[in-house]
């Protein structure tokens, strides 16, 4: 059985609002996030359909908060809460979270790609 662990993840983001390391495991984006800051990266999913994720992911949140904006309701998680996050929604994150989250790789890969591009704008 596939499995990984936080350390034994490469970090593949490290920036002052987030540090994220993300493991592939069969099919699956194993991701292990710390929040350093409040994140608000609604403006990063422009382009992608309803301009929202469109990527379910499940995940546990280990410490903090973090909520999904969906266009007609929020979902909010707290330490402790496993959850399920439906394609179309806009996360919005706290100083302190730190979470593990599952993803279908191929679907994450096309949202980045979109992030990516966007994120790339915003620091030029």
């Amino acid at each position: 059985m596939p499995r990984t662990s936080k350390a034994e993840s490469p970090v593949v983001v490290d920036e002052p609002v987030i540090e994220a390391r993300y493991t592939r495991l069969d099919g699956y984006t194993v991701g292990f996030e710390t929040y350093r800051e409040d994140a608000d990266p609604a403006e990063l999913f422009r382009g992608l359909p309803g301009d929202r994720c469109q990527c379910p992911h499940w995940g546990v949140v280990l410490s903090g908060r973090v909520v999904f904006r969906y266009a007609d309701h929020d979902e909010e998680f707290r330490a402790g809460d496993a959850y399920y996050g439906a394609p179309g929604h806009l996360p919005l994150v706290f100083a302190g979270t730190e979470l593990i989250e599952f993803s279908p790789a191929a679907e994450l890969e096309r949202t980045m790609a979109v992030v990516s591009r966007n994120l790339a704008e915003v620091t030029a």
